[in-house]
């Protein structure tokens, strides 16, 4: 269980946004799988930002909105092009490949109390 902080002290903040983040990371592992909950992280991360500036979970939410983003634009991308040669199903093999490295990368680092970045 994670250890409880007075509210409103810099360590109950850095310990939600830590928790965010967190939770993000699992939307985003779930998303792997069926890509709705993808854009329920990114809202999440969105709608949360300006609470974990400054905190260490701030470099994590960057991490996961440009993985949603750049997970996207090669889902489209790949999406669009499927017909040519097979193309496309490389682009989202390689996309999603990707993706899991993202998850799974930002959230040890998480896990070992470290920027994203």
């Amino acid at each position: 269980m994670p250890q409880q902080f007075p509210i409103g002290t810099d360590k109950a903040r850095e310990q939600s946004g830590r928790d965010l983040a967190t939770l993000v990371y699992l939307i985003q592992a779930i998303s792997l799988f069926t890509a709705v909950p993808f854009f329920i992280g990114v809202i999440v991360n969105y709608a949360k930002r300006g609470d974990v500036r400054g905190t260490l979970a701030e470099s994590h939410f960057r991490w996961q909105i440009r993985t949603f983003w750049f997970w996207l634009l090669w889902t489209v991308i790949g999406s669009a092009t499927w017909w040519l040669l097979g193309l496309g199903f490389l682009i989202l093999g390689v996309a999603w490949v990707w993706a899991i490295y993202r998850v799974v990368r930002g959230w040890l680092v998480l896990a070992d109390n470290r920027p994203a970045y």
